[in-house]
């Protein structure tokens, strides 16, 4: 590049010291107005970016990001627990309620109850029989829609996805017999292989007891208690302690009862409870092994359902439904029982 000052045809030539202006021969240094502008910028983007640093520093500690942390932290420990008791209820004994030693009166007495029906009967000579039961627990609510998911997906089944789109709170319905003693004998396996299970569930398991169905003695000692009662609440029928003659499901629990037998949720209504008791004739005796195998029978189920009247939800009540069968109003809840 020619210079306005030097001899006519002669080139000043690049310092030889910076190669890189040696290969750019129409670089000019910059003046010190353009040094200033460059130092001016500098200093500029050096304060945006401190001050951006200290905004993600005071978002990092700040009370709702904290939250949000707490949140999320929480959120995993929720899942892990769930996933530490197989979707259980979270209380001390994971849902499950002891059910003292000891007599209770089963079946009806028509002169105390007059919507008694005749399949309630004890014997042809007595109207209501006294069955002694050793200590069991029981669940002190019906098995939901979210511990059946639980159990599919933990087995890998196909229809783990199907019940884990439904109401998570919901009592599971629309299972066979045969489903339900699958996922018992999955929840005694994993109760008794896990440190985490409740002591006195584990030494019952121990013990010799197991998770099952409850039979029909144990299902109605477990709803109407050692006095005798007509309902789960007492003598006389009362809508507000059950889900009857309505539309759907509630949540398991939904209707509080205090002063319900053992504090058990939804022993009348909701949706029927499947036992391990073929339906047969009172006196009640617990069948053997070999005659449940060779049983062809109906098989009892207890309580009632939501579209039941209160006449049906009677603690003595006795349905009955082929083991196959897969209805939207039968479910199901666990006993640990040693019989």
């Amino acid at each position: 590049m020619a210079s306005g000052k030097g001899k006519k045809g002669a080139v000043n030539e690049p310092q030889k010291t910076d190669p890189f202006l040696a290969q750019n021969l129409d670089y000019q240094a910059p003046g010190r107005a353009v040094g200033l502008t460059v130092m001016l910028s500098l200093v500029a983007f050096t304060a945006a970016f401190m001050s951006y640093q200290s905004l993600q520093l005071d978002q990092a500690t700040s009370p709702s990001s904290k939250t949000s942390e707490a949140s999320e932290a929480s959120e995993s420990s929720e899942s892990s627990e769930s996933s530490e008791n197989f979707a259980l209820p979270g209380d001390p004994l994971w849902g499950f309620v002891s059910i003292p030693a000891g007599e209770f009166i089963m079946g009806s007495n028509p002169q105390r109850d007059r919507m008694a029906y005749e399949n309630e009967r004890w014997s042809s000579t007595q109207r209501q029989g006294r069955v002694a039961l050793p200590e069991y627990f029981i669940g002190r609510f019906e098995v939901t829609n979210a511990q059946f998911a639980h159990y599919l997906s933990a087995i890998g089944s196909s229809s783990a996805e199907a019940f884990a789109e439904l109401d998570p709170a919901l009592p599971v319905t629309s299972v066979s017999l045969p489903q339900t003693l699958s996922y018992a004998r999955w929840l005694d396996s994993q109760l008794r292989s896990t440190a985490a299970t409740p002591v006195a569930l584990s030494e019952a398991l121990d013990a010799g007891a197991k998770v099952t169905l409850p039979s029909e003695a144990e299902w109605e000692k477990a709803a109407r208690g050692t006095d005798g009662r007509i309902f789960p609440w007492g003598m006389e029928p009362n809508g507000a302690f059950a889900n009857v003659a309505s539309a759907a499901l509630l949540p398991v629990g939904s209707r509080g009862c205090e002063s319900c037998s053992y504090g058990i949720a939804d022993m009348a209504g909701n949706a029927w409870e499947l036992t391990r008791s073929p339906l047969i004739d009172y006196p009640f005796v617990m069948p053997s092994a070999e005659a449940l195998l060779r049983a062809d029978s109906l098989w009892v189920m207890r309580g009632g359902s939501f579209q039941d009247t209160i006449n049906n939800v009677r603690s003595a009540v006795r349905g009955a439904v082929d083991p196959s069968v897969r209805n939207p109003t039968i479910g199901f809840r666990l006993v640990i029982s040693s019989l």
